[in-house]
């Protein structure tokens, strides 16, 4: 069974909250659980899903693996170093506020193990010598090959593109 492993280090956001958004979407499948962060209003949910769309992309180009048989096997939150800054106190003291920081890892696995997309090799380049060839660059458009899915494993029917979230706190 092959994994993907990806983690942000250091996020400026209190492990406490972090927790709360990861606990919410742990072990779902990996493209919904973007789907419910997307319309999730607590400033973890950018991070956390930028994380996930990075392990998602590191599973399809090092791995070969298909997005959709991707799920959520481990998400946990550990403390980072914490800031120290002081604050004035009464009667002329100081006292000190920690800034806290998270250490997020996330670890997606395989729903069905061994599914793998299907690589197409790119067509080697060969070089011209004959001078403004017109007609030969118009019958040759450059496309680029992607890798073809194998199954049908998932299939995610297109959403609503440009969906904003509701109720932002903050206004934009």
């Amino acid at each position: 069974m092959s994994i993907v492993k990806a983690q942000l280090m250091n996020a400026r956001l209190a492990p406490r909250k972090v927790r709360l958004v990861v606990n919410l979407i742990k072990g779902k499948n990996a493209l919904k659980a973007l789907d419910q962060l997307m319309f999730l209003i607590r400033r973890p949910s950018d991070p956390v899903a930028k994380l996930i769309r990075s392990a998602i992309a590191n599973g399809a180009n090092n791995f070969n693996m298909v997005p959709s048989n991707l799920y959520i096997k481990e998400f946990y939150v550990d403390e980072g170093v914490k800031l120290k800054r002081f604050r004035a106190a009464g009667f002329g003291r100081g006292r000190e506020v920690q800034k806290k920081t998270s250490n997020i890892h996330l670890v997606l696995a395989e729903k069905v193990p061994g599914l793998k997309g299907e690589v197409v090799k790119k067509a080697e380049k060969h070089e011209h010598t004959h001078e403004h060839d017109h007609q030969h660059a118009a019958t040759a458009p450059k496309t680029k090959a992607k890798p073809e899915i194998k199954t049908e494993l998932g299939k995610k029917a297109e959403g609503p593109k440009g969906v904003r979230r509701l109720f932002q706190r903050k206004s934009v």
